[in-house]
């Protein structure tokens, strides 16, 4: 037996709170001691700002020019169960307009509206200086089909034109792959990006010197993306859209035209930046700012971003056609980077990744020392506004597609945008393993083109394998004790660059009943990524909502915080909470529950703030050894409080399973074989057998 050091967390301030030993959740008779009420994280942070085409904000039309938006709100299940429809409509009614402005409505998609709309039956209406009317209602028809968007664009058009128009389009969002606008009455049928370009191009020709709308604008999740503004180039001067998922208040609207009435001489810049401001203003009020997303992009430069974003990709997949554990190191930053909810085996997947973050990760591991910058730079002439909440303070205002799951599915969708992308090839080499033909024919056309010739480009790319650890035995990887009484993984230096992350799996064994507990996942382990060689920090210390024991992920990896998803039944439904942890309070803060995505790729547009009287159940996972079925199981009840905190609290005497989780580029995990602690007081000791 070696008798292990406890070793303070750098980040961690250790509490003097106790669990009773996690035996009494083992038996079902959770008698978890209260701890003191600690103070909780300040949960107001400024907006962030951003471009340096900043200027492009103070063009001028003149003030009697007129304005007509175009409001494609699909209710779904936000209106159904929630009525957030209905309340952004009265947030509009509440604005007085003037006479040269004119937005028209058109409302479907939900089983049921909160107000007199009839949900069987699509319906448009006009809202301007005379009040509120309907115009027309139509038999039920799928918004989430290009041709109901389409039609609602023709008859806008013809019948409401405008000196400067603007389109928004309402409802769920899933990122680059999923699409917008996910009818509940049709299966929750969606836009595809490919669907939203069919629809514009219908009614409008595109133009770059002139394009027919001044902005399009998503209040919707995760739509903030390149593939996006690729496929609005030449249709919209500005986007508006979110990088994350949206907190269910979503826009301002009053806010929004009491401020273009105010002010019908701005431009679409300047309306974006009203939008994200007075966005960002409702969130903070309603205590949903933490992970807040909103941009404004010129998408003029829709064609110089997509092809500083192509050069990175073939930049990138040549490097990893010439270096073996490429791709491996690349994954690597990539999770490394600010991604966009969800990204977990629990949750699923969006495989969005702030692209700003995803490039200074990789150059700041000499990925992408050729092309990188340049993407950078129109990156930041592209985003001329956003804002963002305190535990997105990485985010550049684009996201990008990065395959995070390595899911087929997902990936055919992502080929239906960028088939002739270096970065589908890419992630085609990080999926399979190997370059088809055709991916290499476009590397090669790319290494070819006389205007991307450097001194570092071979002209014959002959591409290897990709390294995973997929023929290795890293399950049950021993792991050894060192002198001072820790648990370390040797790898090696050849093994270790196969991976793309390491973390530490945390269980509580029950000897009496054969129980395993398992408490989650987190990162609080000494990496060293140089030498292979990776070394437990257990502490015998965990996270607890009002002392309750919890399952909790680590998600999201900054210099400043740590996001973890903590399942839960919240009022008898399943949520996932969020809870961060900040480096400089040393304290915990609940941002709020919200749901994982739809099987279609559709996000929940609601982060939940807790409220008292909310009745929070923590979701643990429990293993009988025999049988070695896996059961969720619920222990305690917390009735949320003025008082309520998440902190991090001893865990009490008993055996504890500890394992190094090994993850690859093809997110696959292996574990280590596994380590026993056993915890007596103040003295944490590993039992060597």
């Amino acid at each position: 037996m070696y008798s292990a050091m406890i070793i303070e967390r750098k980040y961690h301030e250790k509490k003097k709170h106790q669990l009773v030993p996690l035996v009494m959740l083992a038996c079902g008779i959770l008698m978890l001691t209260s701890c003191n009420p600690l103070p909780q994280l300040d949960a107001s942070a400024s907006a962030g700002l951003s471009g340096s085409n900043s200027s492009i904000m103070e063009e001028r039309y003149d003030k009697d020019d007129t304005w007509a938006l175009y409001w494609y709100l699909c209710g779904s299940d936000l209106e159904s169960r929630g009525g957030f429809g209905t309340a952004d409509l009265e947030e509009l009614l509440n604005a007085k307009l003037p006479d040269n402005i004119t937005v028209v409505v058109e409302t479907g998609g939900t089983l049921k509206w909160h107000s007199s709309i009839d949900a069987r039956s699509n319906s448009r209406y006009v809202y301007d200086s005379k009040g509120w009317r309907l115009l027309e209602k139509s038999v039920s028809q799928n918004m989430g089909d290009d041709k109901t968007l389409e039609s609602f664009l023709r008859f806008c058009n013809m019948n409401y034109p405008a000196d400067h128009k603007a389109v928004i389009l309402w409802d769920h969002g899933g990122g680059s792959t999923s699409g917008v606008v996910f009818d509940e009455r049709f299966s929750y049928d969606s836009l595809s990006l490919p669907e939203i370009r069919e629809a514009f191009e219908a009614v409008s020709a595109p133009s770059k010197s002139s394009p027919p709308y001044e902005l399009i604008g998503f209040d919707a999740c995760l739509m903030a993306t390149v593939d996006m503004v690729a496929a609005l180039n030449g249709f919209g001067r500005f986007m508006v859209a979110s990088q994350e998922s949206e907190p269910a208040n979503g826009w301002d609207y009053e806010a929004l035209f009491e401020a273009l009435a105010d002010d019908t001489g701005m431009n679409g810049a300047r309306l974006g930046k009203e939008i994200c401001d007075s966005f960002y203003a409702a969130c903070e009020e309603m205590g949903t700012g933490s992970t807040a997303t909103l941009s404004v992009t010129d998408l003029s430069c829709a064609d110089e971003l997509r092809e500083a974003y192509d050069n990175v990709g073939a930049e990138a997949l040549l490097n990893a056609c010439m270096a073996s554990d490429y791709i491996n190191k690349f994954g690597r930053a990539a999770r490394a980077a600010e991604s966009f909810e969800p990204n977990n085996p629990q949750e699923g997947y969006t495989n969005m990744v702030d692209m700003a973050d995803l490039v200074r990760k990789c150059q700041e591991s000499g990925l992408l020392p050729e092309y990188g910058q340049q993407l950078l730079d129109i990156l930041d002439e592209s985003v001329v506004y956003r804002v963002n909440g305190p535990y997105r303070n990485r985010s550049g205002g684009l996201s990008c597609y990065y395959s995070y799951d390595s899911s087929y599915r997902d990936f055919a969708a992502f080929e239906a945008l960028a088939p002739d992308s270096p970065f589908y090839w890419f992630y085609e080499y990080s999926i399979t393993g190997d370059l088809s033909q055709d991916g290499q024919e476009v590397l090669q056309s790319w290494v070819t083109d006389t205007s991307k010739e450097t001194d570092w480009v071979p002209r014959i790319i002959i591409p290897g394998r990709v390294e995973t650890p997929e023929d290795m035995e890293l399950n049950n990887y021993p792991v050894s004790v060192s002198d001072t009484g820790y648990a370390v993984l040797e790898l090696g230096v050849a093994t270790a660059g196969k991976l793309v992350d390491v973390y530490c799996s945390l269980a509580y064994y029950y000897e009496a009943e054969d129980l395993i507990v398992f408490l989650g996942m987190d990162n609080d382990l000494i990496r060293d990524w140089e030498d292979g060689v990776f070394t437990d920090n257990f502490r015998g210390v965990w996270g607890s909502i009002d002392g309750a024991a919890v399952y909790m992920n680590v998600i999201d990896v900054d210099d400043d915080y740590h996001l973890y998803a903590v399942p839960i039944l919240l009022n008898g439904e399943e949520y996932s909470l969020r809870v961060s942890f900040s480096y400089e309070t040393q304290k915990f803060e609940i941002l709020g529950a919200r749901k994982g995505l739809h099987q279609n790729g559709m996000s929940e547009k609601n982060l939940r703030r807790l409220v008292p009287g909310d009745v929070v159940e923590p979701v643990l996972y429990m293993l009988q050894s025999e049988s070695f079925e896996f059961e969720e199981v619920v222990f305690d009840k917390v009735t949320v409080t003025e008082q309520t905190r998440f902190a991090e609290v001893e865990l009490g005497d008993g055996t504890f399973y500890y394992m190094f989780e090994m993850i690859d580029v093809q997110n696959n995990s292996y574990f280590s074989e596994v380590v026993k602690f056993e915890v007596l007081g103040e003295d944490i000791d590993i039992i060597n057998e």
